[in-house]
């Protein structure tokens, strides 16, 4: 079942894509097809064009150009980098461990959420945030640590949740329960009851008056106000010596209070907060009197309690902003962070309101709020994040990063600060100002700011200098895969082919090595081999910008039935894409190459979806349910579905998406239940995830619904009970109508749980009747069952037939590997890491083949070279295991720390951790 859990999904390898400076290059001088012809992407003649009636649209497409390899580079990334990761993770795991004030646990998880974000895994990035704020005291944090979750799942798109809902699941996340000063550890796991108060509340509203007789008249506006003397001077230490003192006040029977800033109705809610501490039956501009009364009167408890009113009833962005100023003016700090909890929680809308903008981002809001302790370094770091994602240019994430970097306190801060300016000044362009931030950055420790530093320089003329600085990063440093690449835009012939090379082998993550090769092979009048070497990077990974360009090249090729499903395929995954550095829509794409190729209906679309579905063709998947969808917009069936497939690719914010919009679009509640159940289960609410489909099996049977429960349920170490119990589900899944993509899928889980049951045939039984539907990936399940059996021969076969059959095959190699003697399993081990060097299974097999045959600095290297591209933990676990081995426990010490950086709670690598730190006691 372990390759069935959506858990493993969320192990990403994407980084959310930022547009770089190269993209808004103009055109290049490459030739593409056709080139004694045109020099353009489209290679059709006039006359041709004139024959197709085409839009101006599809005219100025016809004159457009690739990119060239002169013209092209990579991003630099926003985000810390360091150099030595698996050292820096380490080196915080120690100061958590041994951190004893609350605050700096939180300054602690939000900089382990910072070194981590390069790594792009959405679930770990969504831990560090929960972490930082279940340690959170003060309610500043807690509102921005809050509203930071609830931006990451992004429920601003969910239709009909208001932004200040808590939904009821857990306390940390409740806007009401965020304005609670302290750490509460032991409520940290409990549910929200705010919806029981609120009823509570409104049940007892009956106001119980003392019966106790006036003693002092108050006269305001020619009124007068009957009032109890001592409760009166109970408010505060000034009115009790006024009218108790020794003061001639204390001695009036009436007193003019005319000119103390209370009208007429404000000193009778006085004299009535008097008596009950009520302020709930009075109006805002009435406590807002109270207030400032209570600041000129120092009613400390007064002031808290108006303070406390004012904060629960901000409920919009139009009542925040009059409130804020109010609260500034007047320091009511719990007002004034309520006020931010609105904006923060409407992001990114609220960044689109020309006030909330003057606010957030002018020098002086940022004083006023410093006074109060409001203007933190975490709040600006979570605006400038927001505003970074809506616009890379924009003079409003300027002015945000600006704040940022006023209000960081630590290296980091201030070093990751002035990094992100950099990278927003060389997207705009303006490459001196870029240059002194990536300077500053340098200067405080962050070592890839050197790559903006040579990036600005070579803008400014200056290769040679950018050069050399690159070249000393390199021999002063481990080799890391990025420096090569930087190093290869400044060198040229041969050198820059090996740099671009070497950084690969370091680092085949990234996508810009590929490119350029592509491209370089487009230039020498080889465009399928172009495609070819895109090919590579998108069979492990898939990138907008790779997609695009392949795309590209389709058209030269004049292939439009591939270019479409490139472009389709990219629109799945980044819906409002714009093609050649910002210059044409996906969508507006999509329109122009329709006329180019064969129209479906969907009855042809949906017979499609299962050929390709049945061939493990990801890409083709993905673009035929583009194509679905815009037959019937809105479809939240087949939203659905491309929200499963994404999850698959690791295409984790895509999928997300594409799920929220399936549950905006449903037809019936039952079905809103079980999309919501989802959304639930993968933002790590299990138990809210099956209440979700038992409501819904209530409402009507569906198959989605019995298989939604089962799938939770099975995510967890079943009992035999539990098993049969899943089992169970999975049947009255099978008995209610859907179609056999779905089917297929239940049949493959049903095999694989009657497998860890040890009930062989009956997992036999489903693997075919899976397969009989086309569910190729039953082959690896059957596989299982033959090798339960011992013929691994046949389970070897059935593994070759799924290879046969499939566009994806790494995963299979891989998993024939477990069927064949050594030899074999090595070489069919090598074919998956050609083909998907990501998957870590290979090199920690590669590495345990070399361990026991007593080569272990061997092994030791082979897992080195993964970890640097990618540290995963069980690598990390392996690698410690080795070291301790070798008795190089220091090494060991900093996998196990590294290691416990992404999962605290592995148990494996605890027990060597705590083995490890016993001979050093």
């Amino acid at each position: 079942m372990r390759s069935l859990k959506i858990v493993e999904r969320f192990k990403s390898i994407q980084v959310h894509a930022l547009s770089s400076s190269s993209e808004t290059n103009g055109g290049s001088k490459t030739k593409p097809h056709n080139f004694s012809r045109h020099k353009t992407i489209l290679s059709w003649s006039k006359s041709k064009f004139n024959n197709l009636n085409k839009t101006s649209e599809f005219a100025n497409l016809v004159s457009l150009q690739l990119p060239s390899t002169d013209t092209i580079e990579p991003t630099i990334e926003p985000y810390l980098k360091p150099v030595n990761l698996v050292e820096t993770l380490a080196e915080l795991y120690q100061r958590i461990e041994f951190c004893s004030l609350q605050s700096e646990k939180v300054s602690l998880f939000v900089e382990l959420f910072s070194v981590l974000y390069g790594l792009g895994d959405q679930k770990l990035l969504r831990r560090c945030l929960r972490t930082a704020r279940q340690n959170a005291e003060d309610v500043m944090s807690k509102v921005v640590l809050s509203a930071w979750l609830r931006y990451e799942r992004r429920d601003g798109e969910l239709v009909g949740v208001s932004s200040m809902d808590c939904g009821g699941y857990n306390v940390l996340e409740c806007p009401k329960k965020n304005l609670e000063n302290g750490f509460s550890p032991f409520l940290i796991n409990d549910r929200c009851r705010c919806n029981e108060e609120r009823k509570n509340e409104t049940s007892n509203d009956c106001v119980c008056l003392s019966d106790e007789e006036s003693d002092v008249l108050f006269s305001v506006e020619n009124e007068e106000i009957k009032c109890v003397r001592w409760r009166i001077a109970s408010l505060s230490e000034p009115l009790n010596a006024m009218l108790c003192g020794g003061f001639l006040e204390s001695r009036m029977w009436k007193i003019d209070f005319s000119r103390n800033g209370l009208c007429y109705e404000g000193m009778k809610a006085l004299e009535f907060y008097s008596r009950t501490k009520r302020l709930d039956l009075f109006c805002v501009n009435t406590v807002l009197e109270l207030l400032s009364f209570a600041n000129r009167f120092c009613c400390d408890e007064m002031k808290s309690s108006c303070d406390s009113h004012l904060a629960s009833i901000v409920e919009n962005v139009e009542v925040a902003l009059i409130l804020i100023e109010y609260g500034l003016e007047e320091k009511a700090t719990l007002l004034v962070v309520s006020c931010l909890q609105i904006f923060l929680r409407e992001l990114p809308n609220s960044l689109r309101n020309s006030k909330v903008i003057s606010f957030l981002c002018s020098f002086e809001s940022k004083e006023k709020l410093e006074n109060l302790g409001c203007a933190t370094f975490l709040l600006y770091y979570f605006l400038s994040q927001v505003a970074m994602e809506e616009s890379m240019v924009a003079k409003t994430t300027i002015m945000l990063l600006e704040r940022m970097k006023e209000c960081g306190t630590e290296r980091w801060q201030k070093g990751l600060a002035l990094h992100q300016l950099g990278c927003v000044f060389l997207e705009r362009r303006e490459y001196k100002e870029a240059q002194r931030c990536f300077d500053e950055a340098v200067e405080l420790g962050h070592v890839y700011s050197i790559a903006g530093v040579a990036r600005t320089k070579h803008k400014q003329g200056q290769p040679y200098s950018a050069y050399k600085l690159i070249s000393s990063l390199i021999f002063e440093y481990k080799p890391v895969g990025w420096m090569y690449q930087e190093r290869a835009l400044y060198n040229m012939g041969r050198e820059k082919g090996f740099d671009l090379d070497f950084a690969t082998r370091l680092d085949p993550s990234l996508s810009f090595p590929y490119k350029y090769r592509a491209l370089e092979k487009v230039e020498e009048k080889q465009i399928k081999e172009g495609i070819m070497e895109l090919d590579k990077f998108l069979g492990f990974k898939l990138s907008p910008d790779c997609l695009e360009l392949r795309g590209w090249l389709y058209i030269a090729l004049e292939d439009y039935d591939s270019a479409m499903r490139d472009i389709r395929a990219l629109l799945t995954i980044e819906a409002n894409y714009v093609t050649l550095h910002g210059r044409i829509r996906g969508e507006c794409l999509v329109q122009i190459l329709r006329s180019r190729i064969q129209k479906k209906n969907q009855a042809d679309c949906w017979m499609q979806l299962y050929q390709q579905w049945s061939s493990v063709d990801d890409v083709g998947s993905l673009a035929i349910i583009h194509q679905m969808l815009e037959n019937e917009p809105g479809k939240s069936l087949l939203e659905f579905r491309l929200s499963l497939l994404l999850l698959r690719l690791n295409c984790q914010k895509a999928a997300m998406h594409s799920l929220r919009l399936a549950r905006n679009h449903s037809s019936s509640v039952q079905e809103r239940l079980i999309y919501e159940g989802w959304i639930l289960y993968d933002t790590g609410y299990r138990d809210e995830a099956v209440t979700k489909a038992d409501r819904s099996i209530e409402i009507q049977k569906s198959f989605e619904a019995f298989f939604l429960k089962a799938y939770v349920l099975a995510d967890t170490n079943l009992d035999p009970e539990s098993s049969s119990y899943v089992i169970q589900l999975l049947k009255e899944a099978l008995k209610c109508p859907s179609d056999g993509l779905r089917k297929g899928q239940a049949l493959n889980n049903m095999g694989s749980i009657y497998v860890d049951c040890g009930k062989i045939e009956l997992a036999n039984e489903c693997y075919k009747n899976a397969l009989a539907i086309r569910h190729t990936r039953a082959h690896q399940g059957l596989a299982r069952v033959y090798q339960q059996k011992n013929q691994r021969k046949a389970a070897y076969d059935e593994m070759t037939m799924l290879i046969e059959k499939a566009e994806s095959t790494a995963s299979a190699y891989e998993k024939r590997s477990e069927y064949c003697d050594r030899e074999m399993a090595m070489a069919d081990l090598d074919v998956a890491t050609h083909l998907d060097p990501l998957r870590t299974y290979p090199y920690r097999y590669r590495a345990a083949v070399l361990m026991d045959e007593q080569k272990e600095t061997e092994a030791v290297e082979e897992l080195t070279k993964a970890i640097k591209f990618k540290p995963d933990l069980q690598m990390l676990h392996l690698r410690a295991a080795f070291y301790e081995s070798m008795g190089d426990l220091s090494s060991a010490l900093i996998d196990c720390k590294a290691a416990l950086c992404l999962d605290p709670n592995h148990a494996a690598t605890i027990d060597l951790y705590q083995r490890i730190q016993k001979p050093n006691f």
